[in-house]
């Protein structure tokens, strides 16, 4: 068993790790994106209408941008407050995996569980690159909790908590909150055989709690859209925005109609979970193999002090994901809280049933998975990009000293692995927050320049573009959507700034135009690395500029 000090030793300092996350600059598209559209909302006093640069936006809810904005109100327009309500959703989300883990197993699984949440690989980026994922992780895995606690206990409270939750998260992604949350607590009663749980006063009553946890989210929708059937949405007249929530939105993204299509793989999520739940890939893979073999050896008969939500709900959302046309990642994260309960009681069990040569093994491949992650970060910090700043040398000793204490160690093997686990994600984020994403940004294109204006003085509301392309990093930082334009109405135009890339420029270049004055910073897509980027002797190849001019 882990010690109580050794256990918040580790989560103190994986907070560490997330609270100097929450510093680095905003990535292009979607984490500047959504801050620029939470900070429309709040310098235009519109909480109501949402707004993607110039077009009205229906693919997302609002409640993601409304916690975003509320976190400006109070704390002003900075990346770190944009930052803000991810963050504890995530905490939020770990509390509840400890609540479920608890309820379904013991104190100790759900500890684990927790452990095992905040140190997912993909919950760590998720409070970097935020996008509606940490919000909608947190409320699901918090209502699938409380609606269980409910079925097991029939307390009203956790009805209506759990219904809240779910109205929550409902607001921040749509349909796809309340297949998260519905299929693992349907996997759950169906083998618990508990079906009376539904025929109950307290279901109503908790309808009305999800009612009103909607309900502004759906007036939002209904002010902007079904008041205005004239509007043409992606080429559409008389949307409706209640229909499209309910409805269009989850065929949309199953059918790539809309959103557009990206893979047809239907294994791309089961190999991207490979690394969204590193350092405990093994440990999750074998948890989950060993459960299912029960489950069909045993016929799916319901046996006491077992359960089947983790798996099952696991098994469905990813089939259910699979057919997506349109795939990305982080849509994985909503099945990490269930991957963690389900990783956190085989983990337990093992210790209990004193399975030494099974933990034994694990062990080992741990060790393995900390070994590569040491070597990507020895290349980070000395090949990809030098490390030359004393303080990040210091944590980065500090972290290598802290795995080495813990590898030589001579304790409990099931301390052992616990321990190196954790250690393999402190070691891997430290270098990724402090160093790793510090520098990645320095060439995204919009955010450099941001600082150059700042820089110069140079008047942000003066600064135009004539491409389609988004500038969400120069947006934000300037505090300043850019104006857009056209090459016709620049020519007209004097004393004014115009941002432009390579291709842009050439054509401005071509048309006769004249400037005095023309900055320039690097520009690559960051959220695509590749090979000849992270070679320093090749990143020349691929990057690209991105022009500020002057026309006088």
């Amino acid at each position: 068993m882990i010690s109580n000090l050794r256990y918040w030793f580790l989560v103190l300092l994986i907070i560490l790790v997330y609270i100097c996350g929450l510093f680095a600059t905003l990535m292009e598209n979607d984490s500047a994106q959504f801050a620029v559209m939470a900070m429309r909302m709040v310098q235009e006093n519109d909480f109501l209408n949402l707004f993607k640069g110039p077009n009205e936006y229906l693919d997302k809810p609002h409640m993601h941008y409304w916690l975003a904005a509320l976190s400006y109100k109070i704390f002003g327009i900075y990346d770190w407050a944009y930052r803000i309500p991810g963050l504890l959703a995530t905490l939020l989300g770990a509390f509840s995996c400890y609540g479920l883990g608890n309820l379904l197993y013991n104190k100790h699984t759900g500890k684990l569980a927790a452990l095992i949440f905040l140190t997912a690989q993909t919950m760590v980026l998720g409070v970097i690159d935020v996008r509606t994922d940490a919000v909608l992780t947190g409320f699901t895995i918090f209502a699938i909790w409380q609606l269980v606690t409910y079925i097991e206990k029939g307390k009203l409270s956790s009805i209506l908590l759990g219904a809240f939750g779910a109205g929550i998260a409902f607001s921040t992604k749509g349909q796809i909150a309340l297949l998260v949350i519905g299929l693992p607590i349907l996997c759950h009663v169906a083998y618990t055989r508990n079906w009376k749980v539904f025929f109950n006063w307290k279901v109503l009553a908790a309808l009305v709690v999800f009612g009103i946890s909607i309900s502004p989210m759906l007036y939002a929708y209904y002010h902007q859209f079904d008041l205005h059937p004239e509007k043409v949405i992606r080429g559409k007249t008389d949307r409706s925005g209640i229909f499209f929530i309910f409805w269009e939105q989850s065929f949309e993204r199953l059918s790539g109609e809309g959103m557009g299509k990206n893979s047809s793989d239907y294994l791309f999520f089961f190999h991207t979970f490979l690394w969204v739940f590193l350092p405990w890939t093994i440990l999750a893979i074998a948890a989950l193999s060993t459960r299912v073999k029960e489950l069909f050896r045993g016929k799916f008969a319901y046996v006491p002090k077992t359960e089947i939500l983790t798996t099952g709900g696991i098994a469905l959302i990813f089939i259910l994901i699979s057919f997506a046309q349109f795939k990305l990642p982080h849509y994985l994260n909503v099945t990490i809280p269930l991957f963690s309960v389900l990783t956190a009681s085989y983990m337990y069990r093992l210790y209990r049933n004193h399975k030494t040569r099974t933990i034994q093994l694990l062990v080992r491949g741990q060790y393995f998975i900390l070994g590569i992650i040491f070597i990507a970060t020895a290349l980070i910090c000395f090949f990809v990009f030098k490390v030359t700043n004393l303080k990040i040398y210091l944590a980065f000793a500090l972290v290598c000293g802290l795995v080495l204490y813990y590898t030589l160690k001579r304790e409990d093997n099931y301390l052992r692995l616990i321990t190196i686990s954790v250690c393999a994600s402190l070691l891997l984020n430290t270098v990724l927050n402090l160093h790793f994403y510090p520098e990645l940004l320095g060439y995204q294109g919009g955010s450099s320049m941001s600082t150059l204006v700042k820089e110069k003085n140079i008047p942000v509301d003066e600064i135009y573009k004539i491409g389609k392309n988004y500038t969400w990093g120069l947006d934000f930082y300037n505090q300043s959507p850019v104006k857009i334009s056209t090459l016709e109405e620049v020519q007209t135009k004097h004393d004014v700034w115009v941002y432009a890339n390579e291709k842009e420029l050439e054509l401005l270049r071509n048309s006769g135009l004249d400037w005095d004055t023309q900055y320039s910073v690097d520009h690559f897509r960051i959220t695509r690395l590749q090979a000849k980027f992270l070679n320093p002797n090749t990143r020349y190849k691929v990057l690209d500029k991105m022009y500020l001019i002057h026309v006088y």
